[in-house]
């Protein structure tokens, strides 16, 4: 096992003039499960390829345990890629698949079979070891390549969208039992995603990409409460954040017809900077709704209502200033208003977030 390090790792694409990734900074630790997520474009799958050696890497340096493998050819770095397609040779056996690497290695084929028995077991793919891929489902065939890392005893998984062929179900299990076996095998584990939610629920820390660029890397409690910027902020979470551009005013900001204090540190900031205005975040799950009497607060107009049960989301639009905005508003399952129904809400002040509308970056604690 080992860890990870990504020191200021540049990738310039040739004809280019912006780098793919940007001095990317990360120290991953022996063990752990790092998700790198952002939207496409971001350099999430480059900066994977960097690592696995499949890009070159133009500024920088990359460090898997004390080895500096920048230049390295991918068979000399130890580590294991699972692929969003699978990659799975269509004409062997899974038992074959899974044991492949090994036989190229001159691995005996006791021992092979062994190891792939072993890895078998833990995916649940003993029945299937002498079925060929075009037998099994898309969630076994994920298994097999999963399984096939697992049997070379990597220093390091590197896993490329490993779930993005799956449907919605399957996915959410799968992402499970990866995690699990994960945090059984202890393997350092480099994950990318498009999806924030799978961000959220596997990694034991997060690392949020933007045009190349690093946003923030933390826990996933971390992100979601305390987003470092304008742009993470609205990334993490679904529903996203309700971002607001809103004036500052004695004592706090004005929202609608309410006054909402908010932390003096944070306007001191913004005015310095030069601002009249900051941007709040608000999650859909920290407004307050007042009473079908109360006018406190911003009226907002429903336009959607989801329904999942045990709550709603009410998507509706709200007069900021000038302009209309769009909100969305968790509410009770049991108290759903009404399409087409005005609502009061106020944000919970402990719960506001505040950015700088000029900069973006956070100005809150």
């Amino acid at each position: 096992m080992a860890s990870v390090t990504f020191d200021k790792a540049t990738r310039l694409y040739p004809g280019s003039d912006k780098p793919a990734v940007d001095q990317l900074e990360i120290e991953i630790e022996d063990g752990e499960f790092l998700v790198l997520v952002g939207p496409s474009g971001c350099g999430k799958s480059t900066s994977l390829r960097m690592l696995a050696g499949l890009e070159d890497v133009n500024g920088g340096s990359i460090r898997i345990g004390d080895r500096d493998v920048t230049h390295l050819p991918p068979k000399d770095r130890d580590i294991a890629m699972v692929f969003q397609n699978y990659a799975l040779y269509p004409h062997m056996t899974v038992a074959d698949n899974m044991g492949f690497a090994l036989k190229i290695a001159g691995v005996n084929k006791s021992e092979i079979r062994a190891k792939v028995e072993e890895a078998a077991k833990i995916l649940d793919l003993t029945p299937y070891l002498d079925r060929k891929p075009k037998a099994l489902s898309g969630g076994q065939r994920q298994r097999v390549a999963m399984g096939r890392a697992i049997v070379r005893e990597p220093q390091v998984f590197l896993m490329d969208e490993p779930l993005s062929n799956l449907d919605a179900k399957l996915r959410v299990s799968t992402r499970t039992q990866i995690a699990s076996l994960q945090r059984r095998l202890g393997i350092t584990t480099v994950y990318v995603t498009h999806d924030q939610v799978e961000a959220l629920t596997m990694g034991d820390r997060v690392a949020v990409l933007k045009d190349g660029l690093l946003q923030q890397v933390d826990s996933p409690r971390n992100m979601y409460d305390r987003p470092a910027n304008l742009f993470v902020a609205g990334f993490i979470g679904s529903p996203a954040m309700n971002l607001i551009e809103v004036p500052i005013t004695d004592g706090g900001v004005k929202f609608g017809n309410s006054i909402v204090p908010v932390s003096r540190d944070a306007l001191s900031a913004a005015t310095a900077k030069g601002d009249t205005t900051v941007t709040v975040g608000i999650r859909p799950e920290h407004f307050d709704v007042s009473g079908a009497t109360s006018k406190e607060g911003l009226a907002v107009s429903v336009n959607v209502v989801e329904e999942l049960g045990a709550d709603g989301y009410v998507y509706g639009s709200a007069r900021v200033g000038s302009e209309d905005k769009d909100l969305v508003v968790r509410v009770g399952g049991r108290a759903v208003p009404e399409k087409g129904s005005t609502l009061h809400v106020v944000p919970r002040p402990d719960e506001l977030h505040v950015f700088s509308t000029s900069t973006g970056e956070r100005l809150s604690g």
